[in-house]
């Protein structure tokens, strides 16, 4: 039987921790790829300001907007009668008082607020003075829905994996 030295057992070690930190690594950038794999594409702003978003791997169509100046994420939503935003969003932006309202959502019965905005963005797309649902329910404080009283200021049309909200003109308004 033969034992091991000292610096044979301290070679081993290294040796298993060399390949461990690999791992730990390898995991880390793997993580970090499909983090960024998974996000929904950016919006695309066409030469004629029609505003292209494709369709999420989760089946979703997202994008980037602002309600008043607070950043937020936009999941739209053509059943939703409402924009609505989270409680935390509404505080940021600014939006108080307002009216309760219960609103019928796929996960039951729920209490917000009907307030109106100043201003709805969605790349070049705005449209003043909306009501807005407080009291959504998203993944993080920054998730709100574009509902229809947004959508129904543009042409919405769906082809494939592609939606398109353009700006119809001002005499058709």
């Amino acid at each position: 039987m033969t034992t091991r030295s000292s610096a044979d057992r301290h070679a081993v070690w290294r040796l298993h921790t060399g390949i461990a930190i690999f791992w730990v690594a390898m995991l880390g950038v793997l993580y970090l790829a499909m983090e960024r794999y998974l996000q929904p594409s950016q919006a695309v702003v066409t030469a004629s300001g029609s505003l292209r978003i494709e369709r999420h791997r989760d089946g979703h169509f997202y994008v980037d907007g602002r309600v008043n100046d607070q950043m937020v994420r936009f999941m739209v939503d053509t059943g939703a009668t409402y924009i609505a935003v989270t409680d935390a969003l509404a505080q940021s932006a600014g939006l108080h008082g307002g009216e309760v309202a219960q609103f019928r959502t796929a996960n039951g019965t729920r209490t917000g607020r009907l307030v109106r905005t100043q201003r709805i963005t969605v790349g070049p797309l705005q449209v003043q003075h909306l009501t807005v649902g407080t009291g959504y329910t998203g993944a993080s404080a920054q998730d709100a829905l574009l509902g229809q009283n947004f959508l129904r200021q543009f042409d919405v049309l769906m082809r494939g994996d592609m939606l398109e909200l353009r700006p119809r003109p001002a005499t058709a308004r």
